[in-house]
């Protein structure tokens, strides 16, 4: 059970990490959401749903 629980921490601080990373730069996160959904999430805390439109990789 120790396994999984470091391993939602970790998950968790990966997520942290790239969040400050964002900031710093000036850009946004990419991530999907359990519906499938991929969302780009801004610094400002703007979330923008991607659309095929907007990649062709999403």
């Amino acid at each position: 059970m120790n396994k999984i629980k470091d391993l939602q921490k970790l998950i968790k601080l990966t997520g942290d990490r790239a969040k400050l990373d964002a900031k710093a730069n000036e850009t946004y996160i990419v991530y999907k959401i359990e519906d499938g959904q991929i969302n780009k999430e801004y610094n400002n805390g703007q979330i923008v749903l991607v659309t095929r439109q907007d990649s062709p990789h999403a």
